[in-house]
């Protein structure tokens, strides 16, 4: 029996290769008529099982598909095949997560069924879903031991999905003064404007070990955190930035006159409504509506 198995198993993999698209159980019993049924349904399984085969669902009949194999999927064995499928489609989503609206259109299942095998893979704790701060009355889900991506949690700048301005304003003064400390100094070196112009600048990595050293976040920042504050400080008029040779930027801080025009308590970079703003650049952001609201 075992080896009828593997030679139904053979047979399965090379209609599978002529049909990438997929093959169905019609397909699997037009093309083996003298198969018996238990002995493909045998078959199939034993190739799920090693991971050879992908299913899904197809209207109300199930496709097969040969596996890519540069992509090996988690899935454990001992789940059943709606959980499969689900649990695939939800892999396949990574650390951004799936809405259940694109689960469904891709599995195929009623709303009824689809929340049942949802919940039977978070009580296995297989899945997990995920509110994002940019639609927080929708979820997204994502495989269990899976760290969100910063466009769905907000990153640093946000917790409970609440966005921590008083944070970001520290942040921002801090950088600011690490800036305008390393201007001062520069000036005392008595060799020219251009001297003190080329000793002000500072590297994004100069700006993340003095706030390391501050020890005044709670949760650890890495350097593209730190940018976008220095960003947020170029914004406001208080400093500029020059490119590097490697794609980096420098910052410095610079003496301006005119008052700030206060914009950006929130970088660009992680504003939830940054699709709707139109003219959103990185020297003249516009006051989008969310940000309007929260400054008033």
């Amino acid at each position: 029996m075992t080896e009828e198995v593997s030679t139904v198993g053979f047979q399965i993999i090379a209609l599978a290769k002529e049909k990438t698209g997929g093959i169905s159980n019609d397909d699997l019993v037009s093309a083996m008529p003298e198969v018996k049924p238990e002995l493909r349904v045998q078959a199939l399984n034993k190739l799920l099982q090693e991971g050879m085969l992908d299913i899904m669902k197809k209207g109300q009949a199930l496709i097969y598909r040969l596996k890519d194999p540069t992509k090996k999927s988690t899935a454990p064995k001992d789940i059943d095949n709606e959980e499969k499928i689900i649990y695939t489609i939800i892999e396949e989503g990574g650390n951004k997560g799936i809405w259940i609206r694109d689960i469904r259109v891709k599995s195929n299942l009623i709303m009824t069924q689809l929340n049942k095998v949802l919940k039977q893979l978070e009580n296995k704790k297989l899945i997990k879903a995920v509110k994002s701060v940019n639609a927080s009355k929708k979820k997204v889900y994502m495989l269990y031991n899976m760290e969100p991506d910063r466009s769905i949690t907000g990153g640093a700048w946000y917790q409970d999905q609440d966005f921590e301005a008083e944070f970001v304003d520290v942040l921002n003064q801090q950088c600011l003064r690490f800036l305008r400390e390393r201007r001062e100094a520069a000036k005392k070196c008595g060799d020219g404007p251009l001297a003190v112009q080329k000793l002000s600048y500072c590297t994004v990595d100069e700006v993340h070990k003095f706030i390391s050293e501050l020890g005044i976040s709670k949760i650890k920042l890495d350097e593209d955190d730190l940018e976008t504050i220095l960003k947020t400080v170029v914004y406001d008029g208080k400093a500029e930035s020059t490119p590097t040779g490697d794609g980096k930027h420098l910052y410095r801080a610079i003496e301006n006159p005119l008052p700030p025009p206060g914009l950006v308590q929130m970088p660009c970079g992680i504003c939830p409504v940054i699709k709707n703003c139109s003219d959103c650049g990185e020297v003249t952001p516009k006051l989008c509506s969310y940000i309007s609201e929260w400054l008033d």
